[in-house]
């Protein structure tokens, strides 16, 4: 019930009639009691005055990148924002392009970004680049993303066995299809590299899409595609996935094994999807960015999306978010230095 149903309710005016007079005074007292009952924190509650830049640190078509724009919807069809949300690709030097770029916006409250792992590699690897982003502003993690082996469907490789044995026979002309270096496709790369004794020529992309778009015209031999970049070939009979790096199968493959399955359960990767707004902006910002993404994640377009898509919906804000970060850090450090990266 409205603060101004109630007042009729009390009074018991109605709008039409003889009793005029009596409305307007209904709607006077109306007034007054919403200024008394209204909370000053709630009345000088933050708010965005021009529409919001959503960094994507990604070219088109790839994980971040769909995601993004599944938000965007989400946003604008709910009216969950009084203001456009724009995506904006910035994929360049392996999303140093977005990093420095969020960096330079440090105190603009219209800015957020979409987050790849390469938000923990990238930085490591260009220490020139003057990215910290402990002082980025943590808004909510939306989920973690899953990774798969992927070859051609006309290619004779069934299974993990006949993929080894074929990069093997490659003898390093084998080409994996990937995105930047340092970036999530080149660390899970260097990992099977390392696992089996393997030798590949890696090729990078500016985003998952086009990964998934080359190998399905055969331009590279492999990928470790996310599930949505890869599902619609995989649907259409174009491509194979030959294991997924979980600890177990997704919904959305069950016929696909697991690396644990396959005998190596130290073969797990995930992608964060996450979302960062600034450095230096208010708490009260950071507060309504991260509200603004709660609602996003309980829609039900986006439970439906993780589940479709191999997702799984973890949420953390704030602190928690922050000191996830931290350790990704140190794990991916640890994981360049192991896979050669640095």
């Amino acid at each position: 019930m409205t603060v101004f149903t109630a007042v009729r309710r009390a009074f018991g005016w109605a709008r039409t009639g003889k009793d005029g007079g009596a409305w307007l005074v209904a709607t006077a007292a109306c007034a007054s009691l919403a200024l008394v009952s209204v909370p000053k924190d709630a009345a000088a509650e933050w708010q965005p005055k021009r529409p919001i830049e959503f960094v994507i640190m990604a070219g088109t078509g790839g994980g971040a990148d769909q995601i993004a724009r599944l938000f965007q919807s989400i946003i604008e069809k709910e009216g969950f924002s009084r203001v456009p949300v724009i995506p904006i690709n910035k994929p360049g030097g392996s999303g140093a392009e977005a990093l420095r770029y969020l960096q330079d916006e440090a105190g603009n409250e219209h800015v957020m970004m979409i987050t790849l792992n390469s938000l923990f590699t990238t930085p490591q690897l260009n220490p020139n680049l003057g990215v910290d982003i402990e002082t980025y502003t943590p808004i909510a993690r939306m989920a973690l993303d899953t990774f798969q082996l992927w070859v051609h469907s006309n290619s004779n490789i069934e299974s993990l066995d006949d993929y080894i044995a074929a990069v093997k026979e490659a003898d390093g002309s084998w080409k994996m299809g990937g995105t930047g270096k340092g970036q999530e496709d080149s660390l899970v790369t260097a990992m099977l590299e390392q696992k089996f004794g393997l030798k590949m020529t890696y090729i990078p992309f500016p985003g998952g899409g086009t990964v998934a778009k080359n190998l399905v015209g055969q331009h590279i031999d492999s990928t470790v595609n996310n599930p949505a970049e890869q599902i619609a070939f995989y649907e259409a009979g174009r491509t194979r996935p030959l294991m997924t790096m979980t600890p177990e199968r997704l919904d959305m493959l069950p016929d696909v094994p697991t690396s644990a399955e396959l005998g190596h359960p130290d073969l797990v990767y995930y992608m964060q999807r996450s979302i960062v707004a600034a450095p230096e902006i208010s708490k009260e910002a950071q507060q309504w960015y991260t509200q603004l993404m709660r609602k996003v994640y309980e829609s039900d377009r986006w439970k439906e999306y993780t589940a479709s898509e191999g997702l799984f919906r973890e949420w953390l804000e704030g602190e928690e978010l922050a000191a996830y970060f931290a350790e990704e850090v140190k794990k991916h450090k640890k994981l360049l230095a192991s896979t050669g990266e640095m």
